[in-house]
């Protein structure tokens, strides 16, 4: 049975989620593309993700004045009721940039420490991910109403389709890029999709087989990792650890552990 507070904070997660999403969707110039190279998009761009993060925080701070928030653009408070949102306004910041569809909104809540909502919306998408812990995740999108999320059936790692992302540091990326080069090979294929919150739900509904990243925030993690677990899939970082900024790996049944150990060869993981 649900709690009462888990189906209010979700209820709340999705109302921001919708509104942040909306005003991305449609405050973007339709001309941001254009002008990628130039200095001025991003500016237009952080602003779009300083103007989101407000609207989600102003909404939370409206209806629960007591929670604590941690936000990528710096949202930062303790709070006394023993929930805390860990926001991310926009998750995709260069697809967004570029006129690609693979951004979201990601919005989790915790209580005393642990994950119990999460909530992903990718607008251009047209989809909305979202979990309450022990309940099962859940989407809707082009379908008619909520279908309930599952992890593909294990598979083989060498038919496993599995997704990464780089980081900006260019050094970082050269070695991102050697691990991805071992992985091939061992792999049904490798995918980029840009978003670390929208492949995490894509492996929660069936979509990849697994995924991995160096260098991930809470904020980047929190909403996701929820989706996918709840979907049946495992998550975790290195060997015996939780996801983090060293290494988050989320995947099958099948594929997880041995994804995850090739990734501790290759040194995939950072301190």
């Amino acid at each position: 049975m649900t709690d009462p507070l888990h189906t209010d904070l979700l209820d709340l997660a999705q109302e921001a989620a919708r509104r942040a999403g909306v005003l991305l969707r449609d405050g973007r110039p339709a001309d941001l593309a254009v002008a990628a190279t130039k200095s001025s998009p991003i500016d237009v761009v952080t602003e779009m993700d300083i103007a989101a993060e407000k609207l989600i925080t102003g909404l939370i701070a409206e209806h629960r004045p007591d929670d604590g928030i941690l936000g990528e653009e710096g949202a930062a408070t303790e709070g006394t009721s023993g929930v805390r949102w860990v926001i991310d306004p926009l998750d995709g910041t260069v697809n967004y940039l570029y006129g690609l569809p693979t951004w979201a909104v990601s919005i989790a809540a915790e209580q005393d420490g642990e994950t119990v909502v999460g909530v992903v919306t990718a607008p251009m998408r047209g989809e909305t991910f979202h979990a309450v812990r022990g309940q099962g995740a859940w989407a809707t999108g082009a379908w008619d109403g909520e279908r309930r999320l599952a992890c593909r059936p294990a598979a083989p790692l060498e038919q496993a389709l599995v997704s990464t992302g780089f980081n900006y540091v260019a050094d970082v990326r050269v070695h991102q890029a050697d691990v991805a080069q071992r992985l091939i090979p061992l792999l049904r294929d490798i995918r980029r999709g840009g978003s670390a919150a929208v492949d995490l739900c894509d492996v929660a509904a069936g979509r990849l087989d697994g995924y991995y990243e160096r260098g991930l925030h809470p904020w980047d993690l929190a909403a996701g990792d929820l989706i996918a677990r709840e979907a049946g899939a495992l998550t975790g970082g290195r060997p015996g650890e939780r996801p983090s900024g060293a290494l988050a790996v989320a995947g099958t049944p099948g594929v997880f552990e041995p994804l995850q150990r090739l990734l501790e060869d290759f040194g995939a993981w950072h301190d």
